[in-house]
């Protein structure tokens, strides 16, 4: 028999679309004091929101008549004209305070600015009461008691107090970096303080980038770039950080459209496509992106949460973030993380009895970056990682004792009193240590520099300019070089050879699994066609599918640019690391190799003095 349920039933089934945890309780209370033109919020919970959540804030407040319409089902004053097309307000669908008061004890106390005192109205598990005056200095303050009380297998399904609370404080985080003229507070069981923003004042980037400060930490700002594009009506702001400065998840990511904080596909989607050059595909960069958007062009109505939105022009939104990011990145020129310097001095500065004292978060007991904060990568990089070991059998008689390559020191000559090279960005190349490092001085520091790391960023940069000019100008071998494989990687590298000729590379089938190669990349100089080939190969087969290889140029640039770098071991000139030292500086994103690891290290002055007690 089919029968209309409950009211109240309605309610709970309703609010559990809403209201999933503390924390979506927290966000439309935020988001309604924001609407309602608050300049402070201040919220507290308790037990990670269970037993108490209560938001207040200086807004415009409510009326007698309008607070008792403000906890009916889909009542609301912020979708005029019933136009659901042009939505300016992160708030529209009436739904959040009648789905808090169907599954808690709600009581709301609010005035008007203009009238000489408040009201308050009470909902026990969605039974409301009539508003009565109260006092209250102005504004709005919502107190959420026992939240899921009336449908208790939700609480089931909540996280511990801890992990609940943490989710608050991101909740709140979120929505205090889109709305930086708005100082937030979040208190939670013990009195200090989990959030204390105060109010930003002057440009939109200068308050943006305080805030953004105050929530992610000075290394963001520090190592933050400016974005700032627009194509057609649509606008996309923000900060992002440098390549060297990158997480293990995607949680640092921070996305807003109109103001409203989004969990958007298409726009991670993008953001993983700008960075596509520049980190492995286990690292994800540090992001605060505002995207200004007429409001016809999207839709936030997708699901009560309101945290998904669709995009009329799908494809217009993503071009505008791949090309405004890359263009800020090649911005930033050769710069590398701050963080990675950080990590350095760590590893320098000694360690008590517990070994564990003077060394920064994310630094281990080898003094090496670990966890969250560590810039070693999986996947495409272990390529790279072969070949920047030393290769102990090409290294001279001389320099081998008792088996073992012997450290080596290459210094320079003194340099000359009126040598200005020092004031380069990188500096003057000082001497070449373990034939892997170059040390340079600059005029407030020295620079250390990977060999290896440093120059196949320059020959993957080199690569894509030629390609995007007509190709990768090869170079005919006098003797063809046959490479033995197995038949299914022979069969995918002849699968694919009219692509792998763009890249520079001229191959045939050789009988059973061999290939004959007749021509390589001019860029590879002597290295390892063998090892290429074999590595080209591995990766083919490894991507499957029908694709075009030049779908996939920063997995085939970066194996050709890898085997066709200074190898770590070899010995340069002081002209020929001076060169590399040029190039960097004139060459975009060198701050970081293919594989989002630092190609330099820069440690000023200062930092070196106090290492040994100077300061």
């Amino acid at each position: 028999m089919i029968r209309l349920l409950p009211p109240d039933v309605v309610n709970r089934i309703a609010a559990g679309e809403v209201i999933e945890r503390p924390a979506a309780v927290v966000k439309e209370l935020v988001e309604n004091a924001i609407d309602a033109g608050a300049s402070k919020i201040d919220a507290i919970v308790r037990n990670g929101g269970r037993s108490y959540i209560a938001v207040t804030d200086d807004g415009r407040g409510m009326g007698r008549k309008a607070l008792a319409l403000a906890v009916e089902r889909h009542a609301t004053s912020k979708l005029p004209g019933d136009d659901l097309v042009n939505i300016s307000t992160l708030g529209f669908r009436g739904e959040a305070l009648p789905s808090i008061g169907a599954v808690s004890r709600l009581k709301i106390t609010t005035r008007e600015a203009e009238t000489a005192s408040g009201w308050s109205i009470h909902i026990h598990g969605g039974l409301r009461g009539i508003p009565g005056p109260a006092p209250m200095p102005g504004g709005t303050k919502v107190e959420v008691f026992d939240l899921f009380y009336a449908t208790p297998a939700r609480l089931k399904f909540l996280k511990s107090g801890r992990s609940e609370q943490q989710s608050v404080t991101d909740t709140v985080n979120r929505l205090a970096m889109a709305h930086p003229e708005i100082g937030f507070s979040l208190r939670g069981d013990i009195e200090r303080p989990l959030i204390s923003l105060p109010v930003n004042t002057g440009d939109m980037f200068d308050m943006r980038l305080a805030r953004l400060s105050a929530v992610l930490g000075k290394d963001f700002a520090d190592n933050a770039v400016r974005v700032d594009a627009m194509r057609d009506k649509l606008r996309l702001t923000g900060h992002i950080g440098v390549p060297t400065l990158h997480r293990g998840s995607a949680r640092h990511q921070y996305l807003f459209v109109n103001g409203r904080p989004v969990k958007d596909r298409l726009m991670g989607g993008a953001v993983r496509g700008a960075y596509r050059d520049f980190l492995a595909r286990d690292r994800h960069p540090l992001v605060a992106l505002f995207l200004d958007i007429p409001p016809e062009e999207v839709d936030v109505n997708v699901h009560p949460a309101k945290t998904e939105v669709r995009f009329r022009d799908a494809g217009m939104v993503r071009g505008l973030i791949v090309s405004a990011l890359r263009h800020a990145l090649a911005e930033a020129g050769h710069r590398a993380s701050t963080t990675v310097a950080d990590a350095a001095l760590g590893a320098f500065r000694p360690a008590n009895g517990n070994g564990a004292a003077g060394r920064p978060p994310g630094v281990s007991t080898n003094g090496r970056p670990s966890g969250d904060h560590a810039p070693g990568v999986n996947g495409m990089a272990e390529t790279a990682t072969a070949w920047q070991g030393p290769n102990p059998s090409h290294l001279p008689a001389s320099d081998v004792f008792n088996g073992v390559g012997a450290p080596t020191v290459r210094t320079l000559g003194e340099p000359d009193a009126e040598d200005t090279a020092f004031d380069n960005p990188l500096g003057a190349a000082r001497a070449q240590v373990h034939r892997t490092y170059i040390v340079s001085q600059t005029a407030d520091g020295i620079v250390i520099v990977d060999q290896h790391a440093a120059h196949e960023r320059l020959v993957y940069e080199e690569m894509k300019k030629a390609l995007a000019n007509g190709g990768v100008h090869r170079q005919g071998l006098l003797i063809p070089e046959v490479v033995e494989l197995d038949d299914d990687l022979a069969n995918a590298l002849i699968a694919r050879r009219g692509d792998l000729a763009e890249f520079g590379l001229a191959i045939e089938k050789f009988g059973g699994g061999a290939i004959v190669v007749r021509e390589y990349p001019a860029l590879l100089g002597d290295g390892d066609i063998q090892g290429l080939v074999r590595n080209l190969a591995d990766e083919i087969v490894e991507m499957g599918g029908d694709f075009s290889l030049k779908e996939k140029l920063d997995e085939v640039c970066g194996t050709i640019a890898c085997h066709s770098s200074i190898r770590a071991g070899r010995t340069m000139n002081g002209d020929e690391m001076n060169a590399l030292l040029r190039q960097m500086e004139a060459t975009p994103h060198s701050g970081q190799c293919n594989h989002g690891r630092p190609t330099y290290v820069e440690l000023k002055l200062n930092d070196l003095e106090r290492l040994f007690g100077r300061r």
